[in-house]
């Protein structure tokens, strides 16, 4: 256990007396930018056998970037850590898949891996290995526990998996522009005097940025703007909120450095010298004026304006770019036409100035040991993460002349709940001929149409190490606590596997820290076991210079690219526009369907994570439907009344809740809200596509059109 440092180590108990309270050091696991260092009070480590139990959580003082703030969900991890409902033993389905624990029965671990092994030999025996798919994601990020499941994908040449649900059509079009993932150090905020906040609601979802940016505006009166459909906890603290209509961003984006051009505000020489700027890009956005925006973005003229202005008027201006307007089926267009607004104005150049999307290049991983990449076959066929429902259901697009999927092994997500296209998810999980086991810390959705359930352990249990794209820190954190039960990490059940079936790496005969030593080793990163003597974390930042792409852009000839390869991006780039602009690729509303649906992030929740913990639960009160009072009484239904929300994929009921905060023709469900918690059993990715973004994947989970209608 990495006791912290910066505690005073207290005296040994005696035998009869009380055992004290430690403060251990660890690292959030959570699917979020922020990545935060932790002290956790320990009241008792545990033993073999006997769970360790901890008090309160807490960011810890003393990291550079979370500075001791961390959200409320994770401040309450003791209760979902202790929670009665965890799952502590190995189960094997005896009743019909999705009523609950009720149709399982315990075995042994023996048992339960046995079994395991032998449905997958004979998937593998009857079909070939692509016939399996061993499926994953973030439910945590460390490297070890997250990654290790590709290692044996690649030993025994399993189906692949192409993970786009989360960063990649936000990364595509920061790469189309940029040339790399890697931006302005977040510390930087807090020199700033202008923060524009770009579809992202920190307040809820990475609450660090805030904290930074509260720096500024105490400091230099910083001014804050939000770009965001609806008015979140972030738009409600902000000096200007841009309501646009979902999916819109480019047209803004468009329109503001029209303008920049217009009014003088644009740093020409940074242009001629640092970017590929030419005639044809100048010809491009003398087109875009307010005027051509408004009507798209549903922002007035002299509201683009005015936006363009400030912006275009203060130099330190920094955009915090998010993910929530790249989930769109334009949002990789969307993504590059904003990166492009510093190189206007030449925020680049100045301290405070700039953009951050992430930092995923800076920290220059080796993860050959982890994920088995000295196995890999590319040979493979790859299947698309965000469009687990098609492929489940045998989608020709998908599974193509290769075979169906009929075992799947699940680690780290919640496919049932969290996937697009929720009925065609539960139809394939259905199947009679797909055998599936989840390892998991409670019974899903997902894991309850198992036919075996392994039962895990959470982020203080094991050992691991973690990067961010918030901040620029490698971080190594050890096991504080014993589990309960007979909870496994994901690196043990992996490696007992493998044994069983007969997979050989080297890292499946090496331990979880073995494992983060050796990667940190081959990535030129010392020594991990040092770190955890230390203060557990490294700075992976470059030079400021660097940071600011002072000496160039990561494209080959140095410069940030108006004009955008898509080709070197991704191979269905059909149609993207090449400039800054914006692209009719959405689910235009029509007289069917004359609502947008945004499916965002409850405060409470992180994807499904958290939705079964009481303090989450009692703060969100039930899935709510944010509506405008002018729609309502078109419809004419009241405040807090059921409604129908529908398209061609599903329909749901829920209640409305009265909310100006949003286009009179957009609505908002915060979620994701477990599918039971609606009361017809289907949650809000009934609703969403599993269309793939261009120009290579990604979900399009804000980009839905709606008909909304009484709800009895």
């Amino acid at each position: 256990m990495p006791l912290d440092t910066a505690a005073p180590r207290p005296p040994a108990p005696r035998p009869d007396a009380p055992r004290p309270n430690i403060w251990a050091r660890s690292t959030c696991p959570h699917d979020c930018p922020s990545t935060c260092a932790l002290q956790v009070e320990v009241l008792e480590p545990g033993e073999p056998g006997t769970p360790g139990r901890i008090g309160k959580v807490r960011g810890h003082p003393e990291h550079p970037y979370t500075a001791g703030v961390i959200c409320a969900k994770v401040a309450r991890y003791a209760e979902r850590l202790h929670h009665p409902e965890r799952l502590l033993q190995p189960l094997r389905r005896v009743g019909e898949k999705g009523v609950g624990i009720e149709a399982f029965r315990p075995i042994s671990w023996d048992e339960a891996l046995d079994e395991v092994a032998q449905r997958l030999l004979e998937a593998e025996q009857r079909y070939g290995a692509e016939t399996v798919w061993p499926y994953f994601y973030a439910g945590t990020m460390g490297h070890v526990q997250r990654d290790g499941i590709e290692r044996l994908r690649h030993a025994k040449g399993y189906s692949r998996q192409w993970s786009t649900i989360c960063t990649t059509l936000a990364e595509s079009g920061w790469l189309a522009g940029v040339g790399a993932k890697a931006g302005v150090d977040a510390r930087e905020i807090a020199e700033s005097e202008l923060v524009v906040v770009w579809g992202g609601n920190p307040v809820s979802t990475q609450v660090n940025v805030m904290t930074w940016i509260a720096k500024a505006r105490k400091a230099r009166g910083a001014k804050l703007v939000v770009v965001d459909p609806y008015r979140t906890g972030t738009a409600e603290q902000a000096d200007l909120h841009l309501c646009l209509k979902p999916g819109t961003d480019g047209a803004l984006a468009a329109a503001v450095i029209h303008v920049l051009l217009r009014e003088g505000l644009a740093d020409r020489d940074y242009l001629a010298r640092h970017t590929d700027w030419d005639a044809a890009t100048e010809a491009h956005f003398r087109d875009r004026s307010p005027e051509w925006a408004s009507p798209i973005t549903g922002l007035p003229v002299e509201t683009i304006e005015g936006f363009a202005r400030l912006y275009g008027s203060t130099r330190k201006s920094f955009i915090r770019v998010g993910y929530g307007f790249s989930r769109s089926r334009n949002g990789a267009a969307s993504v590059h036409a904003v990166s492009g607004l510093p190189a206007v104005t030449g925020a680049w150049t100045v301290e405070g100035g700039g953009a951050l999307w992430g930092n995923g290049a800076i920290y220059h991983l080796d993860k050959t040991l982890v994920e088995g990449l000295d196995v890999l076959d590319r040979s493979v066929r790859k299947l698309d993460q965000s469009r687990f429902g098609p492929v489940m259901t045998g989608d020709p697009r998908d599974i193509g002349d290769g075979p169906p999927v009929t075992a799947l092994f699940v680690q780290n997500t919640n496919p049932a709940n969290v996937c697009p296209e929720t009925k065609k998810c539960l139809a394939g999980l259905a199947r009679d001929d797909l055998f599936t086991c989840v390892h998991e810390q409670f019974l899903t959705e997902t894991a309850a149409m198992a036919d075996i359930v392994l039962p895990a352990t959470m982020f203080l249990e094991h050992d691991d190490f973690y990067t961010a794209s918030g901040h620029t820190y490698l971080q190594v954190a050890s096991k504080v606590v014993e589990a309960p039960g007979a909870c496994r990490s994901n690196h043990e059940v992996i490696c007992a596997l493998a044994r069983r079936l007969g997979a050989r790496h080297p890292g499946f005969e090496m331990t979880a820290l073995e494992l983060v030593e050796a990667t940190f080793q081959a990535s030129g990163h010392g020594s991990a076991l040092a770190l955890l003597e230390g203060d557990g974390w490294l700075d992976c930042s470059e030079d400021a210079r660097r940071q600011h792409f002072a000496e160039g852009f990561p494209h080959a000839d140095g410069r940030y690219h108006f004009t955008a390869d898509w080709s070197k991006v991704g191979r269905d780039h059909a149609g993207l526009p090449p400039r800054a602009d914006y692209w009719t690729s959405i689910e235009l509303q029509d007289a069917e369907h004359p609502f947008r649906l945004v499916a965002a992030p409850a405060r409470s929740y992180l994807n499904s994570t958290f939705a079964e913990t009481p303090g989450s639960q009692k703060r969100e009160r039930r899935p709510t439907l944010l509506i405008h009072p002018e729609a309502l009484a078109r419809l004419g239904a009241a405040d807090g009344e059921l409604l129908r929300v529908g398209n061609r994929r599903g329909e749901i009921r829920l209640h409305a809740r009265a909310f100006d905060g949003v286009q009179p023709d957009v609505v908002v469900i915060e979620s994701i809200w477990p599918n039971r918690a609606f009361l017809d059993g289907l949650g809000v990715n009934t609703l969403t596509s599993a269309d793939a973004g261009a120009p290579r994947g990604g979900a399009v989970f804000h980009d839905t059109a709606v008909w909304i209608g009484k709800g009895l």
